[in-house]
């Protein structure tokens, strides 16, 4: 195993559980104290773990970013039932823009029964999901490769997206707030979805329940620039209020209580 595979499976293990023990993570992977040592080191450094007597918790700071092998297994089910909705909203032969998350993944496997669309992304991940898929446009954005993120960023992707007027977009983030507004982990990131947000109609905000409330190190925008907020659980009544008071449409697949809405249809003008 690469040193860089056991480091992914400790920041899973990390996700899970909050905390890992040097000892213990010796055993799982068959290598010495030390070699994990060096593995929590690194974690630290990159700001994902922070060290401890005997191993490493979990930094729960919103201002750093989980490679994207290990963000992928998060909330699978909840991005599952967004990029359902998402779908719904995807006519054929749009032209949208998709941001690097994980998140947009889920989408484009959702449209895959699509006849026609037109796809632009700075994101490696939805580029190889399309490979095989005939029939749409893929265009990559171009720009430099951000390592473990499968995301492509810089001067050269904000180029690139600004040729383009699409018909919608569709971005995620790190972190919503009322006051805050739509916020990454990286200004690089934010740049480039900002350039996203100016090359499309309509601006959509597909992001999880666990993003709201949350703060992220770099401002996307503020709220009131999104026309659609979709999710997978009723962020709850205060939201739902700011939504109808600024213009912004949502949807969303079930209640907090767990109830499911059927129809899918709690959608506001």
């Amino acid at each position: 195993m690469l040193a860089v595979e056991r480091r992914n499976l400790i920041l899973e293990k990390l996700q899970d559980e909050k905390k890992v023990v040097v000892s213990e993570l010796s055993t799982i992977f068959g290598v010495s104290e030390e070699t994990i040592r060096r593995d929590l080191d690194r974690l630290d450094r990159e700001g994902l773990a922070t060290k401890s007597y005997g191993g490493a918790i979990l930094n729960e700071n919103t201002s750093f970013d989980m490679p994207f092998i290990v963000r992928k297994k998060r909330n699978t089910q909840g991005k599952q039932v967004i990029a359902g909705l998402v779908s719904s909203l995807v006519q054929e032969g749009d032209h949208i823009i998709l941001d690097p998350s994980t998140t947009a993944v889920a989408i484009v496997k959702a449209l895959k029964a699509r006849r026609r669309l037109t796809v632009i992304t700075n994101s490696i991940e939805v580029l190889v999901e399309l490979s095989d898929v005939s029939g749409w446009d893929v265009i990559s954005t171009g720009g430099t490769l951000r390592e473990n993120y499968l995301a492509l960023v810089g001067p050269k992707a904000v180029e690139g997206i600004s040729c383009f007027n699409a018909d919608k977009v569709i971005l995620s983030c790190k972190g919503i707030h009322l006051e805050k507004g739509i916020t990454d982990g990286n200004e690089m990131f934010s740049e480039v979805k900002q350039a996203m947000l100016r090359s499309a109609k309509q601006r959509i905000l597909a992001a999880d329940h666990t993003k709201f409330g949350n703060v992220a190190f770099s401002q996307i925008c503020t709220l009131a620039a999104i026309d659609m907020v979709v999710t997978d659980v009723c962020p709850g009544q205060e939201w739902m209020n700011y939504f109808a008071e600024k213009g912004i449409k949502w949807l969303y697949g079930r209640e907090n209580d767990g109830r499911e809405d059927h129809n899918y249809s709690l959608y506001q003008q």
